[in-house]
This record gives structure tokens, C-alpha cells and sequence, in this order.
């Protein structure tokens, strides 16, 4: 049962990822728009794809890498991505200090996303 619930955990977050990911490579503007940003120059869409949809693409193909464990990988896997988003997380947080956003969408919505990714991923290893 605890491989199931692993393996669910890893595909919801991979999911997550992929779908981010494919969303920055697809629609940079549009990914950015709840945030108040704009993608007006090549170089802010360029950035967009590669942060957002690079990134995730990469980061949702290494989570399913880690579902299959090809070479023990899987903890190391979901250690990394867990603290990787507990960092943005944290990054959101010196954003509140600084800049006190106050809205709960995007802002804290993602917050939660990020802190509930990581503590499911750091739940479910063995």
C-alpha cells in the first residue's frame, strides 16, 4: 500500500510539473499574467520558457524517472524536488515581508501548492 500512495504522490507532483512546465513553453505571457507581469520582449518570453518551462518539464520527466527508481534514484529525487519547493516557498515568504502581498491568488495559492508538494513528497519516503 505505502508503494501506491508513493506512487500516487509522485505522479500528482510530477503532473503538477509537466503541466507548468509545458504551459511556460506554450503560453509564457499567459502563465505570468496572474502575477502582474508581462511578457513583452522576446527575452521575458525566452526567460519564462526556460524558467517555468524548461524547468518543469525537466522537473516532471526526473519525478517519473524516480517512480520507475531507474538507478536508486527515487529519494534523492524527491528530496531534492521537496527542498527545491520548500525554497520557493520560502521565497514567497521574503516576498511577504518585502512587498506584503496580500491577495491569496497566485501568491499564496502557490505557497500552499508548494509547502503541501513538498510535505508529501518528504512523507512518502521510505
Amino acid at each position: 500500500m505505502q508503494d501506491v500512495v508513493q506512487g500516487v504522490v509522485i505522479v500528482v507532483v510530477a503532473g503538477f510539473f509537466l503541466a507548468m512546465g509545458v504551459f511556460g513553453l506554450v503560453a509564457p505571457a499567459a502563465l505570468i499574467r496572474p502575477f502582474r507581469m508581462a511578457a513583452d520582449s522576446a527575452e521575458a518570453r525566452s526567460e519564462i520558457r526556460a524558467v517555468y518551462g524548461g524547468f518543469g518539464v525537466a522537473v516532471g520527466g526526473l519525478l517519473l524517472v524516480a517512480l520507475a527508481d531507474a538507478g536508486g534514484l527515487r529519494t534523492g529525487v524527491l528530496v531534492t524536488v521537496a527542498v527545491s519547493l520548500l525554497g520557493m516557498a520560502c521565497g514567497r515568504l521574503v516576498g511577504r515581508a518585502v512587498e506584503r502581498p496580500a491577495a491569496f491568488y497566485p501568491v499564496w495559492c502557490y505557497f500552499c501548492v508548494e509547502v503541501a508538494a513538498a510535505g508529501a513528497l518528504l512523507a512518502v519516503l521510505r
